[in-house]
């Protein structure tokens, strides 16, 4: 069975001078508070491709999209939660079988292949149905990064258990909102596994005490044995 999961760096704004003179503002600002030197900024997009099926990962503006179906899984709002109400400020997750991703010809290098298999890659196809509709480009969680693709991309990847340590953009560049994808599959993780070990019937009965079950307890599972195939459909 062919599992292949390909990550793909494309320079921020490649192809729209609008949004690449505004990175670049955005970047020297960032830089200047943080005393460092300017970066290139990078946008993950994923190609995933399970024996003959395929799709493309990425989240990218509502407005100019593809026309018709394009594998809208969630939408969220840009900028501040109420101005989502706009198509204008509305980005979208798209994980869209035999799509294409705008501009991966500008991405630098070739796509990276992460280890995968058929069950992580439908474990990151299902997280694809439920991304959470965070605020673009803010931090509404207090995850210590902003919202954005490059914070879907690692959440889809770290949750349905992919390697993301080594992940990386090419030459030193910044991926701003990667880890708060990362931190957010943790918390995600972590909750989880609180909520099953929680729900995890203690079997400590004593010493020398045998488990009888209550007369309800009994009553209910005589019943469940005796409901007819037709009604448990």
């Amino acid at each position: 069975m062919v599992a292949s999961v390909w990550l793909s760096w494309i320079p921020v704004g490649a192809g729209q001078h609008f949004v690449r003179r505004s990175t670049r503002v955005f970047e020297t600002l960032d830089a200047r508070r943080h005393h460092r030197p300017q970066r290139t900024l990078y946008h993950a997009a994923l190609e995933v491709q399970l024996d003959a099926e395929r799709w493309t990962v990425e989240m990218a503006p509502a407005w100019g999209g593809p026309h018709g179906t394009h594998g809208v899984t969630v939408t969220g709002p840009v900028g501040f939660r109420r101005l989502g109400a706009s198509r204008l400020f509305r980005y979208e997750v798209r994980v869209w079988p035999d799509g294409s991703v705008p501009d991966l010809r500008c991405a630098v290098g070739d796509p990276v292949h992460v280890a995968t298999d058929p069950g992580r890659i439908r474990r990151l196809l299902a997280a694809g149905q439920r991304v959470p509709g965070l605020t673009w480009g803010r931090d509404e969680l207090g995850l210590g990064d902003m919202w954005n693709s490059n914070s879907l991309v690692a959440w889809l990847l770290q949750t349905s258990g992919h390697d993301v340590t080594s992940l990386a953009p090419p030459g030193g560049g910044r991926a701003p909102g990667w880890m708060a994808g990362v931190e957010l599959a943790r918390r995600t993780d972590q909750a989880l596994s609180t909520a099953a070990s929680s729900s995890t019937p203690s079997t400590s009965r004593g010493p020398g005490r045998a488990h009888i079950p209550s007369a309800s307890t009994a009553c209910t599972k005589a019943a469940a044995g005796s409901r007819s195939p037709r009604a448990s459909a």
